[in-house]
């Protein structure tokens, strides 16, 4: 269509090819308005697809050094198989429920998707090796933040203490005086114990 012919036309379709043509400024922005608003929600949606996906118990046992290793002492306890029924998952314990901390926790695990790829601890021997060091990870993370995640279904305000027995009333008020966390004296609870004495020469391997 030349200019002539633009110049003659009048009717919708001539104005849209017209536009097309030659795009004016406020019609540019709006198109990379749209585009970006289009691909912004499919960023976003992409992401918290990928972040819900990964964070499942089906898929933290995908590899065997999972599902081998600490899966099935996890098996093993409480937090497995209890009367009330209530299960508490990998990303229940290792996951922060709030996004911003889970984003952080997220690009953490990076590291360990590197050490998966090296072999680091693809032997039960490995992981031997470096269950304490591995622990003493969580451990620090977990205190850090006040064993955050414990606290999605343990609470101190929350105990009924009347129905603990003796010994657990009074740790836990004693814990809850010094501002002590769950994992100052929980450890172990879903996982087997290392080595422990390098942390105390007295503590027999696997108790606490």
């Amino acid at each position: 269509m030349d200019d002539k012919q633009t110049k003659e036309c009048t009717g919708f379709i001539c104005k849209i090819w017209g536009l097309l043509n030659r795009p004016h400024a406020r019609y540019s922005l709006g198109v990379l308005l749209i585009v970006g608003f289009v691909a912004g929600i499919i960023f976003w949606g992409g992401f918290n697809w990928a972040m819900e996906a990964t964070n499942n118990e089906e898929f933290c046992i995908s590899c065997h050094e999972m599902e081998d290793y600490v899966y099935q002492e996890y098996k093993e306890t409480v937090h497995y198989t209890n009367r009330t029924g209530v299960r508490a998952t990998c990303p229940d314990c290792h996951v922060p429920k709030e996004w911003h901390h889970k984003v952080i926790r997220k690009i953490r695990a990076t590291n360990e998707l590197f050490h998966k790829a090296m072999g680091s601890i693809n032997t039960p021997e490995k992981f031997e090796a470096k269950r304490l060091k591995l622990a003493r990870n969580v451990w620090k993370s977990m205190q850090k933040t006040d064993s955050r995640e414990c606290r999605n279904c343990h609470d101190f305000d929350s105990m009924d203490y009347p129905s603990q027995g003796r010994r657990a009333v009074a740790q836990h008020s004693v814990g809850l005086e010094e501002g002590q966390t769950c994992i100052d004296c929980h450890k172990g609870v879903a996982h087997s114990l290392p080595d422990m004495h390098e942390e105390d020469p007295t503590v027999v391997v696997g108790e606490l």
